[in-house]
């Protein structure tokens, strides 16, 4: 299977980049989880590349991985391995995070709401195969396409594309609390140009939305890594809240989803102005 797909812009290309890793729904055929399939799912970003989808067509570039996130999660350093998930000891550098401790790390130990992913330990060839065929193709992808804008422009706007669940759950750091419509990631002022950030809340909070910002997610490592607003390399997380457009437990759009895809529409067309008038 591709490991990642890149929707080029149609026309002339403006630097601002989006990414959605998340939201991948091919389950590779040796993902043998134990938990059951509806449980797994529930870690997915389902629908939020095609929520972005009119990206291309307004000048800006859409990477999407295809795979699920809880085979392996591209939004996480390679070193953030969970031990308790292997069968021998890791051989590389090991970092783990707080994603690790609560099983979510880069291969997920658990699924929603703490049951065991597997009904086995996992080897360390089965964990390089995934990093090598799924994780680095994606960042590659990813690393590439601001590269090439940033070349172009001399700067360069990403805007790392998820979605969370209304209330926070057991394996979150806000479990039982009700959520924003959105919630803006900078990682505490760090990853982009204040500016960007106020506009982004702006426009949303003008659309009528309740917008979050660094409460309760940050951003965690696409927005890390690419970040580095000195270099004029800003990234900035985006998470949507799901009962805006899904029912969280069949997954199935609900009826607002056309018209979240139009807000987020007009959300691309008003990012393409700004990164012009500062590119």
């Amino acid at each position: 299977m591709t490991a990642v797909r890149r929707h080029d812009p149609h026309h002339d290309p403006v630097p601002l980049v989006f990414d959605s890793p998340h939201s991948g729904t091919v389950y590779p055929p040796d993902f043998d989880h134990a938990a059951p399939r509806a449980l797994v799912r529930q870690a997915e970003d389902t629908y939020v590349a095609e929520l972005y989808a009119a990206a291309p067509a307004r000048g800006a570039t859409l990477v999407e991985a295809t795979f699920p996130r809880a085979y392996i999660d591209p939004n996480r350093h390679v070193s953030d391995i969970d031990p308790q998930l292997l069968a021998t000891a890791w051989p590389g550098a090991v970092t783990a995070s707080r994603k690790t401790e609560l099983g979510v790390g880069l291969v997920w130990r658990l699924a929603e709401g703490g049951v065991p992913m597997y009904a086995r330990r996992l080897s360390v060839a089965e964990v390089r195969r995934r990093i090598v065929e799924y994780y680095e193709p994606y960042q590659r992808a990813l690393t590439q396409a601001l590269d090439e804008r940033h070349r172009t422009f001399g700067a360069v706007w990403h805007v790392n594309c998820h979605s969370m669940p209304a209330v926070g759950g057991v394996m979150s750091d806000d479990p039982g609390r009700r959520r924003a419509d959105f919630v803006l990631g900078d990682r505490d002022a760090t990853t982009c140009e204040p500016e960007f950030t106020a506009f982004v809340a702006a426009t949303l909070r003008a659309m009528g939305y309740a917008v979050a910002i660094n409460d309760p997610y940050k951003g965690v490592e696409l927005v890390r890594k690419h970040g580095q607003p000195g270099l004029h390399r800003h990234s900035l997380q985006i998470e949507a809240n799901r009962r805006l457009y899904m029912d969280e437990t069949s997954l199935e759009k609900n009826t607002g989803f056309a018209a979240l895809q139009a807000n987020l529409t007009q959300l691309i067309d008003s990012l393409c102005g700004y990164v012009l008038a500062r590119g």
